[in-house]
This record gives structure tokens, C-alpha cells and sequence, in this order.
């Protein structure tokens, strides 16, 4: 695993994404386990304003907690439900300005404001998502959104997963 733990610059976003996305593909390793927790440790450490990032899997037909980086979360969320169950359910990223107006968002952290959820899909086949929360209105935004799927994408490429997942 190379990884330089330098902080990268948020000031362009493109650029950020882009250094960003290439430090995921090499902290990349075969074990599906072990990308979940490096992903969610380089997220959390150079992503700012947020106060929680890691992941979900899609197991007997709902979403369980899986890796992720800050304070403990909602084990269990059910397809369909919050910003989290809407984009396991959708396949869609949903990308939340303000928490408190999506209908049903289900609170772990009082002090996330923000969110944006993506559903990891692998050969069709939604194996969990990645959310991310922030605890400021509108912290996300389309670039975010397209650097994220894009992170997303790298890691369910670079990753063996299970034959059955679920």
C-alpha cells in the first residue's frame, strides 16, 4: 500500500477528486473487507466538513453497517428507508441538502446536517452504499456527487467480492 497521507487541496474540486480517486486505486487490495475499511479512512481523513463517512451492505434484504469512520451509527437500515434505504431501494444517489427535509431520514448523529448516499453496484447487483454526512446545510454538491460515484466505481472494480454477497 502506497500512501503519502498528505492532505490534498479541497480549493479545486476536479483536481481533488482526481488525486483522490487515483490514492483510492492504489491503497486498493483484493479483499473486499479491507477496501471498505482503507476507503472510508482516506474519506474521513481527507474530505472536510463532514462528520461521518463509511458503508452499508446489503445483507438478508436490508442494509447493515459495514466500515466507516466516526461515531457509532444505526446498525440496521431497512430498503426504502432514509436517505440510505432510498438509495439501495432507487439505485440513485441521493445527494441531501438538508437532512431534516428528507421525508423519513433516520437520525444516528443529531449533528449531521447534510448527505449524500451512493449505491455501490457491482455486475448489476447492489452490494450496499456509501454514505457520507456532514454536519453543514448543503455541504454536498455535482461534483462531489460525480467524485464520489467515480471513488465508488474504482472500488467496486478493484475489489473481489463474494459470489453471494447477500
Amino acid at each position: 500500500m502506497q500512501s503519502t497521507h498528505a492532505q490534498i487541496s479541497y480549493q479545486d474540486k476536479s483536481k481533488f477528486y482526481k488525486e483522490l480517486q487515483s490514492e483510492a486505486s492504489g491503497i486498493l487490495e483484493k479483499e473486499w473487507f479491507v477496501n471498505l475499511a482503507n476507503i472510508s479512512a482516506l474519506l474521513r481523513q481527507h474530505l472536510p466538513d463532514i462528520n461521518w463517512v463509511g458503508f452499508y451492505l446489503l445483507h438478508n434484504n436490508e442494509l447493515l453497517l459495514s466500515s466507516f469512520q466516526g461515531l457509532p451509527a444505526c446498525t440496521r437500515i431497512a430498503l426504502g428507508k432514509g436517505v440510505c434505504g432510498t438509495a439501495a431501494k432507487t439505485l440513485q444517489t441521493q445527494l441531501v441538502a438538508n437532512v431534516d427535509e428528507f421525508p423519513g431520514h433516520i437520525v444516528c448523529d443529531a449533528a449531521s446536517k447534510s448527505e449524500i448516499v451512493i449505491p455501490v453496484i457491482h455486475d448489476g447487483k447492489l452490494l450496499g452504499v456509501l454514505d457520507v454526512d456532514a454536519p453543514i446545510l448543503n455541504r454536498f454538491d455535482q461534483e462531489d456527487k460525480k467524485g464520489l460515484e467515480e471513488i465508488v466505481h474504482i472500488l467496486t472494480k478493484g475489489t473481489t467480492w463474494p459470489e453471494k454477497f447477500t
